[in-house]
């Protein structure tokens, strides 16, 4: 794929497409399904993973942040920071003190609920909304959701790799040795 043709497919990314995977530094964004998970490619070097159905995914349209009235989605979150930032990397920045990052997000999200929005949840914002902002992502916020969430992709992957399809396949045979007179035939009726 041209550079040119990979950076439009990337700048027309939804949310749903992009996850944060738990131990794993930065955004990645996926790539394509596998039989047993997913392949993602990081959005801070570009190298790809290869992500089990097992691991801690967080996809990023199905987050939402506490505030003292309702839950508000990460999408308007980021927007909020975007509209603050006029689109550009925060001024402030993810390593900067608990009170420093604290009042930089009373200033974006002034109702947000202190005792269950941690500092480390607010670092994971503005370095999320930076790594937006550096791959041109930002107009993912503008985006509707897809009809099917990756998030529903990923569990139906799960659903498709938990079901034991040799336990399926076997019911087929054992049922047509039974009608060609295989041991479960009643014999009985032969003897008279």
């Amino acid at each position: 794929m041209s550079t040119s043709k990979y950076k439009k497919h990337i700048k027309s990314m939804s949310l749903d497409k992009i996850l944060s995977i738990s131990g794993k530094p930065g955004l990645y964004k996926i790539v394509t399904q596998t039989r047993s998970g997913f392949v993602a490619e990081s959005l801070l070097d570009n190298k790809r993973i290869t992500v089990n159905i097992h691991s801690n995914v967080s996809v990023l349209s199905e987050i939402a942040m506490y505030t003292l009235t309702e839950e508000v989605p990460l999408r308007e979150v980021l927007k909020k920071v975007r509209d603050k930032e006029d689109g550009k990397q925060t001024s402030v920045s993810h390593k900067d003190s608990k009170d420093k990052l604290e009042e930089y997000f009373f200033e974006v999200l002034p109702d947000y609920d202190e005792d269950r929005v941690y500092p480390s949840d607010i670092k994971k914002v503005i370095q999320w909304y930076n790594a937006l902002q550096k791959n041109d992502l930002l107009s993912a916020l503008d985006q509707e959701e897809e009809d099917k969430s990756s998030a529903a992709k990923v569990e139906e992957a799960h659903s498709k790799t938990s079901a034991n399809p040799a336990a399926v396949r076997n019911v087929a045979p054992k049922a047509s040795s039974s009608k060609k007179g295989g041991s479960t035939k009643n014999t009985s009726a032969r003897k008279t």
